[in-house]
């Protein structure tokens, strides 16, 4: 099986050419004619981020939104921080405790909306699809409507990929998106980690933060055979933000315990005896 020299991605997941001898997909083709420039993006966000006096961060309670927040507060010096959790009903405990205890610490106000996302993760468990970009796309929904109800201008998130060539994007009603971490290594975000009251939980596949996660992985790889978070970490090598040994681990087949298993199969009303591979009779 053909692999990208550039980054991780196979034939399973990306279109494959040799170009001068070396197996290279199509998305870093595209990336070696357009390279992003890391200086111009973080200049930009430096710009940026002398303008933002008034902000609310994305705060999952994860790693990333994590050094957002730490970032807009201690490096941004952001005069007035709000951290608000968007609680989908599938938060890890641990997630949430970190939240608090980092919030406390930091001296920034810590709000949690509550949602049911239900729908979203029975559907993809259901079809063997990923729930995350869904997820994502409603969460910004709500922290749009937060922030147009309480007057923010900005929403900082933990996104360490820019937009395209940019690392913030305009939305309606003047709101602008920020995406603090962007071009930023995985490496220095866990160093900044340490200094703060941070407890790693341990949850299969990429995530800090969500219990649901590991189960959709682990369904996706018995429908397709991969990971359905390939192309954002195949990304994140591409740039030179993570190092393909971890990338390679990230992408392996999770090992889902079973009591995590369990509460997320009884929350989404699927019941305690059904198991992931069960699920293809409901198609």
């Amino acid at each position: 099986m053909l692999k990208c020299s550039l980054c991780i991605h196979d034939e399973r997941t990306a279109k494959i050419d040799i170009i001068d001898g070396r197996p290279i997909c199509r998305e870093c083709q595209v990336y070696l004619k357009h390279p992003l420039n890391r200086q111009k993006i973080r200049a930009e966000l430096e710009e940026l981020m002398k303008k933002v006096d008034r902000a609310i961060v994305a705060y999952s309670g994860g790693k990333d939104s994590t050094v957002a927040l730490y970032l807009a507060k201690e490096v941004y010096n952001v005069p007035e921080l709000e951290a608000v959790m968007v609680d989908h009903g599938f938060m890890a405990k641990e997630a949430i405790e970190n939240a608090e205890r980092i919030a406390r610490a930091l001296d920034v106000p810590f709000t949690v909306l509550r949602y049911d996302y239900s729908d979203i993760f029975r559907e993809a468990l259901l079809k063997g699809d990923s729930p995350c970009r869904r997820c994502s796309r409603r969460t910004l929904k709500k922290l749009h409507k937060y922030a147009l109800r309480n007057g923010y201008r900005y929403i900082i998130t933990g996104h360490e990929l820019p937009f395209g060539h940019r690392p913030y994007r305009p939305m309606k009603g003047g709101v602008v998106q920020i995406r603090l971490l962007s071009m930023m290594p995985e490496k220095e975000r866990l160093e900044l980690l340490k200094g703060l009251p941070f407890e790693f939980p341990k949850l299969p596949g990429y995530t800090t933060n969500c219990l649901v996660l590991g189960p959709a992985l682990e369904r996706y790889w018995e429908k397709h055979g991969h990971s359905f978070e390939q192309r954002r970490i195949a990304a994140l090598v591409r740039y030179g933000l993570m190092d393909r040994e971890k990338a390679e681990r990230e992408l392996s087949r999770p090992i889902v315990p079973e009591f995590q298993r369990k509460i997320v199969l009884q929350r989404l009303g699927l019941g305690y005896a059904l198991n992931l591979q069960s699920c293809a009779h409901y198609l």
